[in-house]
């Protein structure tokens, strides 16, 4: 039971953590190896590489909120049913998203987001 709870624990902050809109504060949650992979694009592989792709994807929008709905644990796997909620100046623009976080020695080692790929270029294309 105590790796569940800290499984929980480690996804639960980091997606507080976003919160803060700030990529390099990710950094600790992550382990060097770490895989991300937002299934529509290419994974991207390793913490420096995943701490870049999380600075673009957070320059690209003025504050980003990681709301979890639902949330389920087994072993070091949690999984999370989110809205995440893009602002971009006067637009605010909901995601809805599952993903999947593997979790090891209290750090991301994989993260898989699951989400409608046209939604989101609508909404960077200022659509939303």
């Amino acid at each position: 039971m105590p790796a569940e709870h800290d499984a929980e624990k480690v996804v639960r902050e980091f997606c507080d953590a976003f919160a803060d809109h700030d990529a390099e504060k990710l950094r600790p949650y992550f382990t060097d190896d770490v895989v991300y992979h937002n299934i529509p694009m290419d994974p991207v592989v390793g913490a420096d590489a995943a701490v870049a792709f999380l600075a673009g994807f957070l320059g690209m929008c003025d504050k980003l909120e990681f709301d979890i709905r639902h949330l389920a644990v087994r072993g070091e796997v949690v999984l999370t049913e989110r809205v995440d909620t893009f602002t971009m100046g006067q637009v605010v623009a909901p995601l809805p998203v599952m993903g999947t976080f593997e979790v090891r020695d209290g750090r991301i080692r994989a993260w898989r987001d699951y989400f409608d790929m046209a939604q989101v270029t609508k909404m960077f294309s200022g659509e939303a």
